[in-house]
């Protein structure tokens, strides 16, 4: 089995991964929001 070297693997693909996953949640957090704010406004 080959030794493992801390800091050698390459994790571009991972990194790109989790970017667009909290691109996806701050995005959807954000429509959440609004839609609790018009919900407040308009629904009574």
């Amino acid at each position: 089995m080959a030794e493992h070297e801390h800091g050698k693997m390459d994790i571009t693909v991972q990194e790109k991964t989790f970017a667009s996953f909290m691109s996806f949640v701050t995005r959807t957090t954000i429509v959440i929001l609004v839609l609790l704010v018009l919900m407040a406004l308009f629904i009574r």
